[in-house]
């Protein structure tokens, strides 16, 4: 089977992925994917943060065919209960008061990008540039890959959007000396997920703050990927005690149903009016059921406390790991259940390759570091299970 969907993609989908990992997974349980030919996988990826849940969660899945049985789809013309619950279940739980969803972390990012200048607009204020940081990954569109940082990603689609800037990470004066009158907002991931797994210092994300606060900017969280439990905590910025003006989720947010959320305060909410933005499939009956019932089974489960507990349980054995591995780890970043192992660059992409060989599945970014991003049911065993494999692979390196 698999060299037949081998050979079905070569011939008919875009090359935009290459030679991809060799397996074609059909069947999924809890922190297990199984392949084609019934061989056990562990996911330590999530889908890339997307799993929270494992695979094949019962209460999911129930939810999710008593959707189907209901109405899968309708236009946004008309109301939409799963959509206001929805939205309510955020704005709850979190900072903001109104929310707006999409079907990606992308759109969701683009929508938060739409919504800050569209706020200046209606003022009569010139302000339509963003500033963001280096290292940074938002999205791949034509506006979020102009707020990506990242020269490989920008490069092939020059000239990009106007009006993006790109600043170090975790440097307070040069973020200062780019904000200007123009700017509308500073856009920052609290962890850069994609670039290696990079925290922002707690100081300068209250800096930043202020600086917001003073200039007239808005401030964006891009939490796609920190979102919804990834840290500990529901969204990251509770982890900073710092709130934004607009923050993004996806990823996680539906479970592994394709969702997006624009999450914004009062007052830049309401630069949205009629007409200013929307969406065909966005927080449609059946994504915004997927959310609601991630929602519910985060509270009966206790998923946000297993995250944290099992994220500082996993984090003091990667730090054991690491004083006795000969220099081989270089150093271990994580928040929660975000996890970058960064190896010895030589040995980096070998340690990845090995891991998949034995069955676990994580990615490699930065071309040194291990990302670990399992779902949020992980448990102790789970992480035994994980080092031991680990710490074979680096002994034979």
């Amino acid at each position: 089977m698999l060299e037949d969907v081998i050979q079905l993609d070569k011939k008919y989908y875009m090359n935009t992925f290459g030679d991809r990992l060799p397996v074609c997974f059909e069947k999924g349980e809890g922190m297990r994917l199984f392949d084609d030919k019934g061989r056990t996988y562990y996911d330590f990826l999530g889908g890339i943060a997307v799993n929270a849940l494992g695979h094949g969660h019962r209460d999911f899945i129930a939810a999710l065919k008593a959707q189907l049985d209901k109405v899968i789809h309708t236009s946004s013309l008309y109301y939409i209960e799963n959509q206001a619950k929805l939205a309510e279940r955020l704005v709850k739980a979190s900072c903001a008061k109104r929310v707006f969803f999409c079907n990606s972390g992308a759109e969701a990012n683009e929508g938060a990008i739409k919504l800050a200048k569209i706020y200046y607009y209606k003022k009569g204020i010139e302000k339509n540039e963003i500033v963001s940081l280096d290292k940074s990954f938002h999205g791949r569109t034509v506006a979020t890959v102009a707020a990506t940082g990242q020269e490989k990603y920008q490069k092939p689609y020059r000239g990009l959007t106007r009006g993006f800037i790109q600043v170090k990470p975790n440097d307070f004066g040069a973020l200062e000396e780019a904000v200007n009158e123009k700017t509308a907002a500073v856009m920052i991931e609290l962890i850069q997920g994609e670039s290696g797994v990079y925290p922002m210092d707690k100081e300068y994300v209250r800096k930043v703050r202020q600086l917001c606060d003073e200039k007239d900017v808005m401030l964006i969280f891009d939490e796609v990927q920190t979102g919804m439990g990834r840290t500990g905590y529901l969204f990251a910025s509770e982890m900073y005690g710092v709130e934004p003006d607009i923050f993004t989720c996806a990823k996680a947010l539906g479970g592994g149903i394709p969702i997006g959320a624009v999450c914004a305060c009062e007052k830049a909410a309401d630069a949205f009016e009629p007409g200013d933005h929307g969406t065909t499939f966005g927080g449609n009956p059946f994504s915004t059921a997927a959310g609601l019932a991630v929602f519910d089974i985060y509270e009966r489960e206790g998923l946000l406390e297993n995250a944290k507990s099992m994220g500082e349980y996993f984090r003091e054995k990667l730090d054991a790991l690491k004083e006795k591995s000969d220099g081989k780890i270089t150093e271990v970043r994580s928040a929660g259940l975000l996890i970058g192992v960064q190896l010895k660059e030589e040995i980096a992409k070998d340690v990845f390759n090995a891991l998949f060989e034995k069955g676990f599945l994580t990615s490699l970014c930065g071309g040194n570091t291990i990302r670990l991003a399992p779902p949020l049911i992980i448990t102790k065993s789970d992480i035994e299970l994980f080092m031991k494999n680990l710490e074979s692979i680096l002994e034979d390196m």
